[in-house]
């Protein structure tokens, strides 16, 4: 049934609706804006959301795209992504981001290129360049961190944190070198610090409403939801999890289903469920996150 599934994923749905707009040479829209002015609709975003819906990583467009954004988003020098760039010269240094960078690795791997010298390139960026900075005094100096205050400043940017962990939860354990292996238990520190979704020095506030809304696919953005899906499936179990689980059994309709919260429907090629109501996703993810907690917890 699975086996079965899995094919159908690439024959009806939304997998085959984006794919059918993809361009020859293995982008969307416009080849040089795959990130900001096509927001959602261009290259990026259609990588993201084709590794968390199952795409094929066999099929010959899923190939084009990677490859694609290989040549226009990856920095040669450093292994980061950039969110503007172009074939000749590769990611622009000065437009890289940790939460680009943290979704392009994930998505490659699911792809099937966790072999490919520029993905080791970036995993080994990520684990040597990630902050998990919790509001330090002086900020970093250098590249990257002397270009955007937001994601590389004083206070790490949560997102890029999470997309960060993301990315290298998604190598298998037993290739996980060693300072991967301490990224992970730093990205774990710092979010289990705040309580998944709080402010670490005022635990009673929300850092950021929006992360309680349980939303997919996710894009730059995270909830409450993908972190704890993260760091269960990374083995963690810590009492500084149970606000958060407690949240995520808060939300289950008395027909035993999750709604889908938040969306950017009606700005992607094809929209995926529908606000308001019942999703199979959030579904999904909820009762696999409380299943995941419940065999941790005995």
């Amino acid at each position: 049934d699975l086996e079965e599934e899995k094919i159908n994923i690439m024959k009806s749905g939304i997998v085959p609706k984006i794919l059918s707009k993809q361009k020859k040479g293995g982008y969307w829209e416009n080849p040089q804006d795959f990130y900001v002015r096509s927001k959602y609709k261009g290259t990026v975003w259609q990588i993201i959301i084709l590794a968390q819906l199952g795409a094929d990583k066999n099929d010959v467009r899923i190939k084009k795209a990677c490859d694609f954004i290989l040549d226009y988003s990856y920095i040669k020098n450093s292994g980061g992504f950039s969110y503007k760039g172009d074939k000749y010269s590769g990611g622009s240094k000065d437009g890289i981001l940790p939460c680009l960078t943290g979704n392009m690795v994930f998505s490659l791997i699911r792809f099937g290129y966790l072999n490919d010298p520029r993905v080791k390139k970036s995993i080994n960026f990520i684990a040597n360049y990630q902050r998990f900075d919790d509001g330090i005094r002086n900020a970093p100096t250098g590249w990257p961190y002397d270009r955007y205050e937001s994601c590389w400043g004083r206070h790490s940017c949560h997102m890029g944190v999470v997309k960060a962990l993301k990315a290298l939860a998604e190598i298998p354990e037993e290739r996980r070198s060693r300072p991967v292996k301490e990224a992970i238990g730093e990205a774990a520190g710092y979010l289990l610090k705040h309580s998944i979704y709080k402010r670490s020095r005022d635990l009673d506030k929300v850092s950021k409403p929006i992360w309680l809304k349980f939303g997919f696919p996710l894009m730059w953005n995270t909830d409450v939801l993908e972190i704890l899906e993260i760091l269960l499936n990374l083995g963690y179990r810590d009492k500084r999890m149970d606000e958060a689980i407690n949240l995520v059994i808060s939300k289950m309709g008395i027909d035993g289903k999750w709604k889908l919260e938040n969306t950017y429907n009606k700005r992607f090629i094809a929209n995926i469920e529908k606000k308001g109501k019942p999703s199979r996703w959030i579904t999904f993810k909820a009762l696999n996150v409380l299943r995941m907690y419940k065999n941790l917890n005995d």
